[in-house]
């Protein structure tokens, strides 16, 4: 049996996330006396108060995924919100008050962020969301810096997961992780090679894309909503920021695309990303022992791949 973190220790995690950030705070000549947790899944947040300053601190991580790797992406996700604040795109910006680097201390590499004071009597309108969803990626069309074919996708994390759980029964039962490992063969060369993916969909174009589900990483300011959360922005099609919403946000999708004068979603290419979104997900059963809390979040998402055509209807 797979064990888990206990409670004692995953306050222990977060609170050495809570303190590397601080340290780091105030050796960057911010005034920090009431830090404040406002998040703690997969990253820790804390707000630096009285600095208007947030801190974002990774502490759920795949294990192929090591500092320098995640600093390359976190230098991605500030130059491009910055870019984007820049021509006025509604989005969480770096804090101004420090450098626009990663900053690594006790083990963590971290990212500073504008605090943003939420409108919590909001709840998340998806539909809204994923129409404005369009307007992001209108937005990023024109974004100038490099970014890395499907990235997000995380196909070493993937394999990594797959691999882990065939020394993890309890995790996936093992016709499930048979089937897994067979749609991956089938994935694998579309994710990892762009050459390969154009092939497979001629004319669907790429563009910058915010790599995690937008409509789902809208913040509701008092001020109005922000895109956020752009820690795995990558190039690839549209369809991969709308993977398994559904057909009603998808038609949301199309109507800000009309609107944006951009393409309708891809038939084709949204089952192929449905498709490599679900192994993700049975990939995530690895972070369980870790994040206790994220089982609950994947059991759905691992019933409804079982009920999905295998590999999206491609073929090998």
């Amino acid at each position: 049996m797979t064990e888990h973190l206990t409670a004692q220790q995953l306050a222990r995690r977060t609170s050495a996330a809570v303190d590397a950030a601080v340290g780091a705070g105030r050796d960057l000549g911010l005034t920090v006396t009431d830090a404040a947790v406002l998040h703690d899944l997969f990253s820790v947040v804390v707000h630096l108060a009285p600095a208007p300053v947030v801190v974002r601190v990774p502490t759920v991580l795949p294990r192929a995924t090591d500092l320098d790797v995640l600093a390359r992406r976190q230098r991605s996700e500030l130059d491009v919100t910055r870019w984007l604040a820049d021509r006025g795109t509604p989005v969480i910006p770096p804090s101004p008050l420090v450098p626009r680097e990663p900053v690594q201390r006790d083990g963590f590499s971290m990212t500073f962020w504008q605090f943003v004071e939420e409108d919590k009597t909001r709840q998340p309108d998806y539909a809204v969301n994923s129409e404005s969803a369009a307007d992001l990626h209108a937005a990023l069309r024109d974004y100038p810096g490099p970014l890395s074919f499907l990235s997000a996708a995380e196909p070493a994390f993937v394999e990594e997961g797959l691999d882990l759980l065939g020394k993890s029964p309890d995790l996936l039962a093992a016709a499930d992780l048979d089937r897994a490992r067979r749609e991956w063969q089938v994935l694998e060369p579309l994710v990892r090679s762009r050459t390969a993916f154009e092939e497979a969909f001629p004319g669907v174009d790429l563009q910058p894309v915010h790599g995690d589900c937008p409509p789902a990483n809208v913040f509701s300011g008092v001020d109005g909503d922000l895109y956020s959360d752009f820690e795995l922005v990558t190039l690839g099609p549209v369809e991969w920021d709308l993977a398994a919403l559904g057909p009603d946000l998808e038609a949301a999708y199309d109507r800000g695309a009309a609107r944006n004068g951009l393409r309708s979603l891809d038939g084709g290419v949204l089952r192929f990303v449905n498709a490599v979104g679900m192994l993700r997900v049975i990939a995530c059963l690895t972070l369980v022992p870790r994040l206790p809390a994220l089982e609950e979040y994947l059991k759905p998402g691992v019933e409804q791949w079982r009920t999905m055509p295998f590999a999206g209807g491609l073929t090998g």
